[in-house]
């Protein structure tokens, strides 16, 4: 299974950028995106930038990628937070009983 990782741009290149994740710097392909602002997110797979992506879902895809280390980790009693935007909007979508 792949996982994307959301990367912002740090520096552009002709078909490439040069992206921060996890306090490092990865050189990251950006021909199926096209060459892209410093300061965007993009969603990468296999080094590879595969979406254009805002600050709000790169910080979801964050949020999930950070639960699921703590859950393989064995460390569940806090996870919830990082689950809000699901937790909203299945409260949200559940009818009340009439």
């Amino acid at each position: 299974m792949c996982m994307g990782l959301p990367m912002q741009v740090a520096e552009s290149g002709a078909g490439y950028a040069l992206c921060n994740y996890q306090g490092g710097v990865r050189r990251i392909d950006t021909m199926l995106v096209g060459d892209q602002p410093v300061g965007t997110w993009v969603l990468v797979f296999i080094d590879a930038a595969r979406e254009v992506i805002d600050e709000q879902d790169a910080q979801k895809f964050t949020d999930a990628l950070s639960a699921l280390d703590a859950v393989m980790a064995g460390d569940t009693a806090d996870i919830d937070h990082l689950f809000a935007d699901i937790i909203e909007n299945s409260a949200a979508n559940r009818k009340e009983p009439t």
